[in-house]
């Protein structure tokens, strides 16, 4: 990355504490984390919103069809960091012969090949949101089509807020020339009934 970074070994107890919360085996902690490390409050607020908007027992979408919002719209950002880790994420969830059919649909954008009506009208949400967040009229229309196609308005909210967040975590990737270099791809936090668990595996 082009910052510096504080690692595993040589960080201070209040860093070290949060590495513990969120370190996958061998003490790794994935390198869009380490890209926090010289302002630890901004890895806390990360992974908070992380956990909660992908990774919590109220949300009522599947856990796999988040983790496919966030790889389209990582794809659309061109961010290949979180693509990578989320799609290995999402062949984890539902198997590569599930995944690599929407990963396909996603990148030719035939997405109904792969995606049942609600959630063809979720991803357009997120592209438009994504590709054209000022255009409020555009997005009005894609939550009237996603309401029409079955959701109700609590699922919209969490397109919304995955798709916010994938956005943020894109750019925070980008901005800073992070990479996967020694990460462990796909982990996440597993014990979504409990929302201070960050542990990934």
């Amino acid at each position: 990355m082009w910052i510096s970074h504080v690692p595993y070994a040589e960080a201070d107890s209040r860093l070290k504490t949060l590495y513990d919360r969120i370190k996958g085996p061998d003490d790794n902690v994935d390198n869009i984390m380490l890209a926090h490390s010289l302002r630890p409050h901004t890895m806390e607020g990360h992974m908070a919103i992380y956990k909660y908007v992908l990774h919590h027992a109220s949300n009522t979408s599947p856990k796999w069809f988040l983790e496919a919002i966030g790889v389209y719209v990582s794809l659309l950002n061109n961010c290949h960091y979180c693509v990578d880790h989320h799609f290995a994420g999402l062949m984890r969830l539902v198997g590569a012969d599930r995944a690599k059919p929407m990963r396909a649909a996603i990148e030719s954008g035939r997405l109904a090949d792969a995606f049942n009506a609600e959630q063809v009208a979720a991803l357009r949400y997120a592209q438009v949101l994504t590709r054209a967040p000022q255009d409020a009229a555009a997005l009005r229309q894609h939550v009237d089509a996603m309401r029409a196609a079955g959701l109700d308005d609590g699922r919209i909210l969490e397109v919304n807020q995955v798709t916010a967040y994938f956005n943020y975590a894109n750019r925070t990737v980008l901005g800073l020339g992070v990479t996967t270099d020694g990460d462990i791809l796909g982990l996440s936090p597993g014990n979504s009934d409990n929302p201070d668990d960050w542990s990934h595996r």
